[in-house]
C-alpha cells in the first residue's frame, strides 16, 4: 500500500480500523479531537460503531460494555479527559478487559492549556485510578510509529487482557508525515471470555467485584503475573550510536527525535554521545540502561515534564551512574541548542580532561 501523508492523530484511527476495531466511544478534547473526528467519518464505513459520548467518563464505560461484548474498542482524550477515565481504566484492568486508550498530551495540571507537554506520564504509567494494576504504555515518536504502534497496542491488549495506553504529545497527534499501512486488515474476532446474550456464551462472567478478601487476593496475584511475563516478554526500546556512548540521552516521544539531532551534532564536536528512546514506558526497559551503565560515564533525561521518567531512570541505575535533568514544561519545548549546550556541560563536568591534541582536532 502507498504511503499517504496524514496526522498522527489521524494514523491511530485509520489502523486501529485495520487492526479489528470496530468500535470508539469518546469526547473531544485539543489537541486529540482529530482521533474523534476520524473515527467518526471512518468507524461507520467499517462497518463498525462510532459514538460521541456525553463525558469521558460516560466514554471509557462504553468501552467497559464493547469489550465485555469482545469487541475490539477504543477511545481517546488529553490530560483533563485521561483524569476522569481513571475510576473506569481500573474498572477494565480488574475486569481483565482489554480496550486500547490515545492520550494525545497537553499542558497541566487542571485544564492547563493546549499545548504539547508531557505530564501525563504518572497518571498513565504509574495507574491513576485504585487498586493493584497496572496498564501497558506505548510512546510513539513519528506518525509512521502511531500507526505501528497502534497495531501492537489491539495485539498486546488482547494477549494480556488489559487496557493498552497510546500516550503522545500533542506535537506527534497534529504532525503530518507520510505513513505506510499493512497490505491487510485483520478481521474481527469474539474472544472465548465475551458476554454476547448466547446460550454458549451464559456462563461467562466479567467483573472487577471479588467480595471474599481472599478471592480478591488471589485475583490480584494472577493480575502482578501477567504484568511480570509482560515485564519479561514486551519491553521495547531505540538505541542509537549506543555502542561506544559515554553520554546517554534519554527521552520519549517528540524528544527522541530532538535527542538525536543533539547527538549527532555533538559527535560531530567529538563527544561520544548516544539516545536511549524507551518506546514502552510500561513496562519500563530496564535493562537498557543497566547494560548502558557498563559503559557510559553519564545519563541525561530531557522531558516535557518536571521530571516524571526521571524517576524511572534513577530506579533502573540506582546510583550506578549521575543522572541530569532537563526539563521544559507549559508546552515549552527544549530546544535543540539549549539540549546540545547542557550536554556539553556535563561533558566538561563528566568526562576525564582531553589532551591538547585531542581538544584541538575536536574542534576542527
Amino acid at each position: 500500500m502507498r504511503k499517504q501523508l496524514m496526522k498522527g492523530n489521524e494514523a491511530i484511527v485509520r489502523s486501529a480500523i485495520l487492526s479489528g476495531c470496530r468500535a470508539f466511544y469518546g469526547y473531544p478534547i485539543t489537541p486529540a479531537s482529530e482521533i474523534t473526528e476520524t473515527a467518526a467519518l471512518y468507524m461507520p464505513r467499517a462497518g463498525g460503531v462510532f459514538l460521541q459520548a456525553e463525558s469521558e467518563v460516560a466514554a471509557i464505560n462504553m468501552l467497559y460494555g464493547a469489550a465485555s461484548a469482545g469487541v475490539r474498542a477504543m477511545t481517546s482524550s488529553s490530560g483533563p479527559g485521561i483524569s476522569l477515565m481513571q475510576e473506569g481504566i481500573s474498572y477494565m484492568a480488574g475486569a481483565e478487559l482489554p480496550c486500547v486508550i490515545a492520550d494525545i498530551t497537553r499542558g497541566g495540571p487542571g485544564l492547563g492549556n493546549i499545548a504539547a507537554e508531557q505530564g501525563d506520564y504518572h497518571q498513565v504509567v504509574k495507574g491513576g485510578g485504585h487498586g493493584n494494576y497496572r496498564t501497558i504504555v506505548l510512546a510513539p515518536h513519528s506518525v509512521q510509529e502511531m500507526a505501528d504502534l497502534t497495531a501492537l497496542a489491539f495485539e498486546l491488549a488482547d494477549r494480556y487482557r488489559n487496557p493498552v495506553v497510546l500516550l503522545a504529545d500533542g506535537f506527534i497527534g497534529q504532525m503530518m508525515e507520510p505513513v505506510e499501512f499493512p497490505q491487510t486488515a485483520i478481521a474481527p474476532r469474539q474472544p472465548e471470555y465475551a458476554v454476547t446474550g448466547t446460550e454458549e456464551t451464559r456462563g461467562n462472567l466479567v467483573t472487577s467485584l471479588h467480595l471474599d478478601i481472599d478471592d480478591l487476593e488471589a485475583h490480584q496475584g494472577h493480575l502482578e503475573a501477567k504484568y511480570r511475563r509482560a515485564e519479561k516478554c514486551e519491553v521495547r526500546a531505540e538505541e542509537w550510536r549506543t555502542d561506544d556512548a559515554e553520554i546517554v540521552l534519554t527521552g520519549y516521544g517528540i524528544m527522541g527525535r530532538i535527542l538525536k539531532a543533539v547527538a549527532a551534532e555533538a559527535r560531530a564536536g567529538g563527544l561520544k554521545v548516544g539516545v536511549l528512546r524507551p518506546i514502552t514506558l510500561y513496562p519500563f526497559p530496564k535493562l537498557h540502561f543497566k547494560r548502558l551503565a557498563e559503559r557510559a560515564r553519564v545519563f541525561v533525561v530531557v522531558e516535557m515534564s518536571n521530571g516524571q521518567m526521571l524517576e524511572d531512570v534513577r530506579l533502573a541505575l540506582n546510583g550506578v551512574r549521575p543522572v541530569e535533568f532537563l526539563s521544559r514544561v507549559g508546552g515549552n519545548v527544549p530546544s535543540h541548542e539549549e539540549v546540545l549546550g547542557f550536554v556539553r556541560e556535563q561533558a566538561r563536568r563528566t568526562l576525564p580532561a582531553r589532551e591538547p591534541e585531542e581538544e584541538r582536532m575536536a574542534n576542527v
